[in-house]
């Protein structure tokens, strides 16, 4: 199958370009995503099978001063881009984020729980699940959170890089969620694709993010202890690591529809953890791993 991907140099498009050959990526060269246009005609002319949305305006803090590129980004270039699928019929992936719910409680949230974004960026996001839903086409919009691979900046990239001059750190406790690698949710997003075009009637939002939950505090002392660092790290309330943005205390995600509709079970979060670790220091060594 064909697929147009939004994205290049991101964590999932990097990792959708692991797995298949028959990917056309769109970086900012070629389809800026502020310019609406652009998303619509790359679709119309090269007519994939499938399209997977890879690209977003994810920098949370300062998404505050500029919520308008945000939405732009986040909210009406992907809104094109579903009008552009359904028009021609194929079926449209869309990445979005634990992000649009408040973080209240403790339950997993499921897909169909009230939203409630506490920041601009999860108020763009949220918007893009909307006009991505009144395409009218055939979509999948796929929740995930705390995504981390061996490319870009994440979570995991941070921690080993504070470890390398550091013996201690104060990382915060009381959000939990899932880590999500990038090599699973491309996986996801590609199996996904697949099935919409034989069964379009599974459409509608899904979650998916990596198992067992955990802490910030608690996945920086699994990245620790994976890669042979002594450092201690110290659980801290999120009132003591204030950001621009709020972030949300409960990123729990029920990902039971997912395995029902697609059979993608959540993925181990601490096993691809391990892959990443092997494929930076395979990159550290000049060799590659596969």
């Amino acid at each position: 199958m064909s697929i147009l991907v939004f994205g290049k140099s991101g964590q999932v498009a990097r990792e959708l370009g692991c797995r298949v050959s028959n990917c056309v990526f769109l970086g900012r060269d070629l389809a800026d995503l502020s310019e609406l246009a652009t998303c619509a005609a790359a679709i119309q002319a090269r007519r994939p099978q499938a399209v997977i949305n890879a690209a977003a305006y994810t920098a949370v803090d300062r998404a505050e001063e500029d919520e308008d590129t945000a939405r732009r980004v986040n909210a009406e270039a992907p809104g094109a881009m579903a009008e552009a699928c359904a028009a021609l019929g194929i079926p449209f992936v869309h990445i979005s984020t634990d992000y649009v719910f408040d973080g209240a409680g403790e339950a997993p949230f499921a897909p169909g729980d009230a939203t409630g974004p506490l920041g601009a960026y999860g108020r763009t996001k949220l918007a893009g699940e909307d006009v991505v839903r009144d395409a009218g086409g055939v979509y999948a919009i796929l929740r995930t959170s705390w995504v981390f691979s061996a490319h870009g900046g994440n979570f995991v990239k941070t921690m080993l890089r504070l470890g390398e001059t550091r013996d201690a750190l104060n990382v915060v406790d009381d959000q939990i969620g899932g880590p999500t690698p990038a090599g699973d949710i491309a996986a996801a997003c590609l199996t996904i694709a697949e099935a919409l075009k034989a069964d379009p009637g599974k459409s509608g939002t899904y979650h998916f993010s990596g198992a067992p939950d955990v802490s910030w505090a608690g996945f920086a002392r699994e990245i620790f202890a994976q890669a042979g660092r002594d450092v201690t790290v110290t659980g801290i309330p999120t009132a003591e690591y204030p950001t621009p943005a709020p972030r949300p205390l409960n990123s729990r995600l029920d990902c039971s529809a997912t395995q029902a509709a697609f059979g993608i079970a959540r993925p181990d979060w601490k096993s691809g953890l391990s892959h990443v670790l092997a494929t930076l220091g395979a990159q550290s060594q000049g060799t590659r791993t596969p």
